[in-house]
């Protein structure tokens, strides 16, 4: 039987000049899930971020305040305290291959160029975790990727990403089950994407 989730977290990069945009989609997932089981994010400096203890759900929600290539820093000293295993946390992030409005939820695999799940795995020593990947698309050029995703997605890219953040709320009731099969048709149903997927 697989681990019940004990803690998500939205990967981004602290401050104002930072909150719209697409690297920042982590996050959003956080700030809308907190909303949705009525909680509220306080900044804890021992776990470097700000969290939320969804206690009826049974369930941390992280927003790391390191930048994103320390994100992992953050997750580990939660993770440590709360004897959370890699197998029961979920990161959620910013996806460049896959098109606004599309998700891919996956156990493991490879990082995909991605800093902050890059600095996750460093810290914790694996890559086998949940991720949540929101589909921020591509600007087309490798050399452009660093400008785009620390700028605002266009208005039609942000309603489809909300749509998408939408969705994967709507499966939280599978999630929170442990029912990951359910939880990944119901999430990356309408993410069929030309693209093949990487491992």
């Amino acid at each position: 039987m697989q681990a019940a989730l004990r803690l998500i977290v939205g990967l981004g990069n602290p401050g104002t000049e930072y909150t719209e945009t697409r690297h920042n989609a982590g996050f959003w997932f956080c700030e809308r899930m907190a909303r949705e089981l009525g909680v509220s994010f306080a900044s804890e400096s021992r776990y470097h971020g700000w969290t939320a203890n969804a206690r009826a759900a049974g369930i941390w929600l992280l927003m790391p305040s390191t930048f994103m290539n320390d994100s992992g820093r953050s997750v580990r000293a939660l993770a440590q305290f709360y004897r959370i295993l890699p197998s029961e946390l979920l990161v959620v992030h910013d996806e460049l291959d896959i098109p606004p409005g599309q998700l891919r939820l996956k156990f493991g695999g490879g990082l995909g160029g991605h800093n902050g799940l890059k600095s996750v795995s460093a810290h914790l020593g694996t890559n086998d975790y949940w991720r949540l990947r929101i589909g921020i698309g591509h600007p087309g050029d490798r050399n452009d990727v660093v400008n785009y995703v620390l700028k605002p997605p266009r208005r039609e890219e942000a309603d489809e990403i909300d749509q998408a953040i939408d969705r994967a709320l709507a499966a939280w009731p599978q999630l929170a089950k442990a029912d990951y099969n359910a939880a990944t048709q119901k999430i990356n149903a309408r993410s069929a994407s030309p693209k093949k997927e990487e491992s």
